[in-house]
């Protein structure tokens, strides 16, 4: 796929202001900070599309990106953030399960995984909870230039046994300072937008 261009089209919290229309979805979800903005910019070819932070928990509302007019990236609030109250992090949940059940246009998941440490608990309720509503995922290891070649096989092996990965499930390293992994994702999803959703 080659990405032609790409735009924010808006943020929303309920259903009812999600974008109109029938077109392809793929969903972006990870641990705050797991670098979900870096690796949309990344993959867009877009340096402040979406905006990056240090501090963890920024993305507060569902983000849809319009890309070359014919899907959408959405970008869901991190999990996982300890310094919100546990009412935010409840309406985080609360607004990232209603999308990921009520979209009718969703074809697939982008999960990131911080590859510098195992998956967290959060991680694995997350990749079970995709497993069992059946949505189509890949698994992402973020930040896999701060690794070793080494150190990353070993990552990404204890990656694929915690969540456990299944068979059918790609496991993608990721660096959004090189560019590794870029090609395989856009493949993956170029697929899923090009698949018409059994319904």
């Amino acid at each position: 796929m080659k990405i032609i261009s790409a735009e924010f089209v808006k943020s929303a919290v309920k259903d009812k202001d999600y974008p109109a229309g029938e077109l392809p979805e793929v969903a972006l979800a990870g641990r705050s900070n797991v670098g979900k903005s870096s690796l949309l910019n990344k993959l867009l070819n877009r340096k402040k599309l979406a905006r990056t932070s240090k501090t963890p928990g920024r993305t507060r509302m569902i983000n849809f990106f319009l890309v070359n007019g014919c899907f959408r990236l959405v970008d869901l609030p991190g999990y996982g953030y300890a310094r919100v109250s546990f009412r935010e992090r409840e309406s985080w949940r609360k607004m990232v399960e209603s999308y990921l059940k009520s979209s009718k246009n969703l074809r697939g998941m982008v999960l990131l995984v911080d590859s510098r440490h195992p998956p967290t608990t959060l991680d694995v309720q997350m990749y079970n909870w995709l497993k069992f509503y059946r949505i189509s995922t890949v698994v992402v290891g973020t930040k896999a230039d701060k690794l070793s070649r080494s150190r990353l096989i070993n990552s990404l092996e204890t990656i694929s046994k915690t969540l456990p990965i299944s068979d059918q499930d790609p496991l993608v390293p990721f660096s959004a300072e090189t560019g590794l992994g870029r090609k395989e994702l856009l493949e993956i999803i170029d697929n899923w937008v090009n698949i018409q959703r059994n319904e």
